[in-house]
């Protein structure tokens, strides 16, 4: 009996809230800040993940309805006000081309370049927009570690000294103020793993909506090069 109460009184003293409360204060303040780091890369995952999806979806949509159109003119006017990517690069494209052909004369070279820049920008524009957050989480990634390293150090240090005063240099005086510090290194890497995961796994979601982008701003500058061509 005595043998399973020591047990369940040692299980109770190492649980993760009896190891936050026990903690130096400089310690709690690391895991508290490792938690709200934890906390805010879910949110990102969540909000952020979705955010991409959703555009990569729509960016497909819009191809497969520009590729239906008979009337560009006429596509236009219904996409204009779209959030899509795809349909803010082509609304880019539309209105340069737009103002370009315009003239009495048109400088063919000169129409080709700036069409080319114009939606180079557009779509280097969305894909900065689409991209907010994601250096958060290469930060509490790259981070966290190191933060939980910090109250793992400071911890044992205060163990230390601790036995140094009371002279107690048993386990059982050791263990606990050893857990608390190990605690925040597992908190920091609680925090960094899933958001050096997610920051890995939607660079490679944006590089695939940016390369997308650019296909379709290269195939729509191909087919506005060829209605130049077309030009009195």
């Amino acid at each position: 009996m005595n043998g399973i109460t020591v047990t369940t009184n040692t299980q109770a003293a190492l649980s993760p809230v009896a190891l936050f409360l026990h903690a130096d204060i400089v310690v709690k303040v690391v895991m508290i800040g490792l938690l709200l780091a934890s906390l805010w890369t879910w949110t990102i995952i969540f909000g952020r993940g979705g955010v991409l999806r959703r555009a990569d979806r729509q960016n497909a949509e819009f191809e497969k309805d520009f590729a239906k159109a008979s009337d560009i003119d006429r596509f236009h006017e219904a996409s204009s006000r779209s959030e899509v990517p795809a349909a803010r690069v082509f609304s880019a494209g539309m209105t340069e081309w737009r103002k370009s052909t315009a003239k009495s004369h048109v400088d063919k070279a000169a129409t080709r370049e700036r069409l080319g820049s114009v939606m180079a920008t557009a779509s280097a524009a969305e894909v900065e927009q689409l991209s907010n957050g994601l250096n958060i989480l290469a930060t509490i990634g790259s981070v966290c570690p190191f933060v939980g390293l910090f109250g793992t150090v400071w911890g044992i240090m205060r163990s230390f000294a601790d036995i140094a005063a009371s002279q107690n240099t048993s386990f059982g005086a050791v263990a606990p103020g050893i857990a608390e510090a190990l605690f925040a290194t597992a908190l920091g890497l609680f925090a960094a793993i899933p958001a050096t995961i997610a920051y890995n796994r939607m660079v490679h979601r944006l590089d695939m909506v940016e390369a997308r982008l650019n296909r379709f701003a290269d195939g729509f500058h191909t087919t506005l090069s060829r209605e130049l061509d077309g030009e009195a």
